[in-house]
C-alpha cells in the first residue's frame, strides 16, 4: 500500500480532477454558524468575552484585566529564549526589513499627463492594524516577523499583535522576542474568531483596527468573512498549502523531503507533489517513510493525514505541460520548482503566490529568513492576490493638478462625456458657468 495518495491525472474525470483543487476552508458554512455567537459576544461584552473564550476555547488561564503582555513578560521572554534562536530572529528580521524597505513606494509622484495637467499618487500609512499570529498547532514567531516588519516599515502608528495564549495564560516567548526586535510592543492574549472580533470592534484593552492581517484556522477565516464590512480583512490567508513541481532532473527523495514541509502544519493543510516523471513519483513515495522517521510523532500524524486525505498526495501528469496546467488551476500559496534549470519552467507558471526556484530554495528558507513575505493568499486566491507587502499597510490617494492654460482642453472633452452620460452637474462644472465665476475673481 503506498504511503500517500497517488493520482494519475490523465485517468481522472473532470469531477475527480476538480476535487483535487479543493481546500479545507472551501466550505465555511459550519464554521460561520459557530463563529456568529462568538463575534456577537465580543461586540457586546468586550474583554470579558475574550477572557471567557480564552478559558473555554484555548483552555488558558486568562483574565479580562490581563490580556496585554506586560513589560515583565517581554523581559522574561528574552531571558528564556535560547541565544541561537534570538540570533536567528535578528537575522531574519534584518533580511525581511531590507526586502520590504525596497518595496516601499515613493511618498508622492506626479507626471505631466498633458502640458500643464499633472496627475499622480500619494502614499501614506494606514492608521492602525492588527496582526494575527496563530498558535494552535505550534508557535509562529515567523508570522510575527512577516507581519510586523512591513507594518513598521510602512509607518503604521498603532500596531497590535493578537495571538492565542498558552494554558498558563502566557504568550509564546519567541513571539514576544520577534515582536520587540521587529519594533512592536503591543501584544494581546486572544486568538481565533474572538481576536478578529476584538480588532473589528475594539475593547477596553484592545484598540479597534482599520485592518487585520495574518493567517489562521477556518474559524479565523470565517470570522474575517463575517466581519468584512466592519474591518479590512486583507488577503485571504487560511491553512497552509504547497505544490512541489519536480521535473525529471531531480531525485524523488528531495521532492518528498520538501512535500512534507507544509503538510506538517496540520490536517487542514494541503500538499501535492506534481511531476510528469514516474521515476520521481515512485522515488518520492518510497522515501516518505524514511523522512517520517526523522520527524516528531505529532508532525508525522499531521502530514500523513494531509497526504492520505482529500487535499494531498502525489500527482503524476502525462507531460510537463499538463503539470503547468494543473498548477495554474490550483493557484497554490507556495510553489517550489525542483529542477536543475528552474527558470525553464518559470514562464509557464502564471498562478502562484510564491515561486521558489531550484533545489537550494526550499519553502523553509523562504518561510523564515530569505526576506520575501511568507503570509500568502490561499484557497486559489493567488489568482487575484499577491503576498503580504508594505503596500498592504498603506493607502494611496490620487493627486490631480490642472493649470489654467491646460484647463480648456481637458474641460472640452470632459463636458462631451458628461453630456453623453446624462450628468448635467458634471457638464455645468466644466461649462462657461465656471469661466464666468472664475472671471469674477480675477
Amino acid at each position: 500500500m503506498p504511503p500517500c495518495k497517488f493520482h494519475q491525472l490523465e485517468r481522472l474525470g473532470a469531477a475527480e480532477r476538480a476535487k483535487l483543487l479543493l481546500r479545507s476552508e472551501t466550505d465555511l458554512a459550519g464554521f460561520i454558524d459557530k463563529v456568529r455567537p462568538i463575534i456577537e459576544a465580543v461586540r457586546q461584552e468586550g474583554d470579558e468575552a475574550l477572557a471567557r473564550f480564552g478559558r473555554e476555547i484555548d483552555r488558558a488561564d486568562v483574565r479580562a484585566g490581563a490580556l496585554k503582555a506586560s513589560e515583565a513578560e517581554f523581559e522574561a521572554a528574552f531571558g528564556s529564549v535560547d541565544a541561537p534562536v534570538i540570533e536567528a530572529i535578528r537575522f531574519a528580521v534584518g533580511n525581511i526589513r531590507v526586502f520590504h524597505e525596497e518595496q516601499r513606494p515613493e511618498p508622492m509622484w506626479l507626471k505631466e499627463i498633458q502640458p500643464g495637467a499633472f496627475a499622480g499618487d500619494r502614499w501614506g500609512a494606514i492608521a492602525s492594524v492588527a496582526l494575527y499570529v496563530p498558535r494552535g498547532k505550534g508557535a509562529f514567531p515567523s508570522v510575527t516577523m512577516m507581519t510586523a516588519v512591513p507594518a513598521v516599515v510602512a509607518g503604521v502608528k498603532t500596531v497590535s499583535i493578537l495571538t492565542p495564549p498558552a494554558p498558563d495564560g502566557s504568550v509564546d516567548a519567541a513571539t514576544l522576542v520577534a515582536a520587540r526586535i521587529a519594533g512592536v510592543t503591543d501584544v494581546y492574549k486572544c486568538g481565533g474568531a474572538q481576536a478578529v472580533a476584538a480588532a473589528a470592534f475594539g475593547t477596553a484593552t484592545i484598540p479597534k483596527a482599520v485592518k487585520i492581517v495574518g493567517p489562521g484556522s477556518p474559524f479565523v477565516v470565517a470570522a474575517k468573512r463575517l466581519l468584512g464590512g466592519v474591518i479590512d480583512t486583507g488577503l485571504p490567508a487560511g491553512p497552509s498549502e504547497a505544490v512541489i513541481l519536480a521535473d525529471d532532473t531531480v531525485d524523488g527523495a528531495l521532492a518528498a523531503l520538501d512535500l512534507l514541509v507544509e503538510a506538517e502544519h496540520g490536517p487542514d493543510s494541503s500538499a501535492y507533489l506534481v511531476t510528469h516523471s514516474r521515476r520521481v513519483a515512485e522515488e518520492a513515495m518510497a522515501a516518505l517513510p524514511d523522512h517520517w522517521g526523522r520527524m516528531t510523532p505529532s508532525r508525522v500524524a499531521f502530514s500523513q493525514a494531509v497526504l492520505n486525505g482529500p487535499c494531498g498526495g502525489v500527482v503524476l501528469t502525462a507531460n510537463i505541460e499538463e503539470s503547468y496546467r494543473f498548477i495554474n488551476d490550483y493557484a497554490p500559496e507556495h510553489l517550489e520548482i525542483l529542477s536543475t534549470d528552474p527558470f525553464r519552467h518559470l514562464g509557464s507558471i502564471t498562478e502562484a503566490a510564491e515561486i521558489l526556484m531550484g533545489p537550494h530554495t526550499p519553502v523553509t528558507v523562504a518561510n523564515f529568513v530569505l526576506g520575501p513575505n511568507a503570509v500568502l493568499p490561499t484557497s486559489r486566491w493567488a489568482r487575484s492576490f499577491g503576498p503580504l507587502s508594505v503596500t498592504d499597510f498603506m493607502k494611496r490617494s490620487s493627486i490631480g493638478y490642472v493649470t489654467a492654460p491646460a484647463y480648456p482642453g481637458l474641460a472640452r472633452h470632459a463636458r462631451v462625456l458628461a453630456d453623453y452620460e446624462g450628468f448635467s452637474a458634471h457638464a455645468n462644472a466644466v461649462s462657461p458657468v465656471r469661466d464666468e465665476i472664475l472671471g469674477r475673481r480675477s
